[in-house]
């Protein structure tokens, strides 16, 4: 029976505001590398960076019904993630639905499908990532779910879950795990800056990472150009 649940719990708003900090790429290793979306799904303008937390819609093939219906369903730090029941290109997400959502304060949508009007999505600054660009329109028939966990980009997304998105693409964190992440994700970028510190003083990653027992063990040889032309 097609449902709405309409009083999820959503994930702690300071781990996931310190979590879209940190960006996709820290998210995603700080977990152990799980949790990223299919690169399918890329950004529709370059240079947005968000976290929220997911209201998640399940839409038919070519119908967007349920993102309208979704739409009530959201509140400010939102995030819609929507997918199709099977494989759609058509464009169900334009400027208008962008208008809609950016003023319940929802800050991005992530679709497993078509996104269209994307000059006028830029220029509102309404931060969509989505399978494709396609301007073919969609129907309103036929009922979905929404806030029932769903399936976008390969990864299971549950209503509440922590989503960061990037130009790097799209990570999922479990809103049981947000805090836990949003430490280890400190830790990581904290290490980071370290190593970006060595890097720039010009130590090499062989030597600080003590590569190259390792390099010579797996058979790696140095050779000079003159030997190398004997051989």
């Amino acid at each position: 029976m097609p449902t709405v649940v309409t009083d999820i719990a959503r994930a702690d708003p300071t781990a996931t505001e310190a979590l879209g900090r940190f960006g996709v790429a820290t998210v995603h290793e700080a977990m152990g590398r799980v949790g990223l979306m299919a690169p399918r799904l890329r950004p529709i303008w370059r240079g947005a960076r968000v976290s929220g937390t997911a209201v998640t819609a399940l839409c038919p093939p070519g119908d967007n019904w349920m993102i309208h219906v979704a739409a009530e369903q959201c509140q400010p730090g939102d995030i819609l993630v929507v997918a199709p029941v099977s494989a759609s290109d058509s464009g169900y997400f334009g400027d208008l639905l962008g208008t809609l959502l950016a003023t319940r304060g929802v800050r991005a949508l992530i679709i497993d499908a078509g996104c269209r009007d994307v000059a006028e999505l830029a220029a509102q600054g309404f931060p969509v990532w989505s399978k494709c660009v396609s301007a073919h329109g969609t129907v309103k028939e036929t009922l979905g779910d929404v806030n029932l966990p769903l399936s976008c980009g390969d990864q299971i997304v549950n209503p509440g879950d922590v989503i960061v998105a990037d130009d790097d693409g799209v990570v999922v964190v479990p809103r049981a795990s947000a805090a836990h992440v949003a430490e280890a994700a400190a830790a990581r970028e904290a290490r980071e800056a370290m190593i970006r510190e060595r890097y720039g003083a010009g130590e090499l990653g062989l030597d600080m990472n003590n590569m190259r027992p390792k390099l010579a063990e797996k058979g790696l040889r140095y050779v000079r150009q003159a030997d190398l032309r004997q051989d």
